[in-house]
């Protein structure tokens, strides 16, 4: 597996991918997760639940699920509309501030139980919800685990690891990380700002995460275990293969992954 190339192609864009253009389809992820990660930052994450916040906020959810394939075919969203989003988003209002500070270098064994609950919680309310629309919705929001989609899950088993999301792949996914960290770290990029289109400024304190996207993409971790994709605040993204990005400024698991 080739980390670094995953990593460009991601960046520089191929076959199925335009890298990372404002108007392409993987930046629906940028500008979600900016939206998202704007409350976390300004300390009132519960006001996007808010009466004048909630439309938005099941919007901007909404569409990126939309762009990342979860309104087509046989997917549980499909017959919905966005509002169906609303007790997600409810739930996402409820999360305490320590839990948006989860990720990929910092899976302990406590984190991961975290990821675990808040995953059970966000489940909950959609009854029904598969896994794949779980960790995508966990991706846009606080990028703190990659989507484990058709694509990502092939390549994890091309690879001989976990395909499943659960405890054994968090600490998998933590491990790769630390193994790999100078390597992802030094592809670390702003996320996209949506009126401009151009890469948001890294700040202080600011996040990274993990994103996962695709089966090109996908080869970046598992071919690059879909490579990490980093996100934290909307300030810093990294590309990985498939579907992975990697997005925000100083930490780690949002910036590698995503789809």
């Amino acid at each position: 597996m080739d980390l670094e190339a995953n990593l460009r192609s991601y960046l520089d864009g191929g076959t199925n991918s335009d890298g990372r253009e404002p108007n392409a389809r993987y930046a629906s992820f940028d500008y979600c997760f900016n939206y998202f990660q704007s409350f976390r930052d300004s300390g009132n994450v519960c006001a996007l639940a808010s009466s004048a916040n909630v439309q938005i906020s099941c919007l901007h959810l909404g569409f990126y699920l939309a762009s990342w394939g979860m309104f087509r075919g046989s997917t549980e969203l499909l017959q919905k509309s966005v509002r169906s989003l609303i007790p997600v988003i409810e739930a996402v209002a409820r999360t305490d501030a320590s839990f948006w500070e989860i990720d990929a270098d910092c899976y302990t064994e406590s984190n991961i139980q975290h990821l675990l609950e808040v995953a059970g919680t966000i489940r909950d309310v959609l009854p029904g919800m598969s896994p794949t629309l779980l960790t995508k919705i966990m991706l846009g929001v606080f990028g703190s685990v990659p989507a484990f989609d058709t694509n990502f899950r092939a390549a994890c088993k091309s690879e001989g690891t976990v395909q499943t999301f659960g405890s054994k792949a968090l600490r998998k996914i933590g491990a790769f990380y630390k193994s790999n960290a100078a390597l992802i770290d030094a592809h670390r990029m702003p996320t996209l700002d949506f009126i401009s289109g151009a890469l948001l400024h890294s700040r202080e304190g600011h996040r990274h995460g993990f994103l996962h996207r695709g089966r090109e993409e996908a080869r970046a971790i598992c071919q690059t275990q879909r490579a990490c994709q980093a996100r934290r605040r909307p300030n810093q993204s990294t590309g990985v293969g498939g579907r992975f990005i990697v997005v925000r400024a100083p930490r780690t698991f949002r910036e590698t992954w995503g789809t």
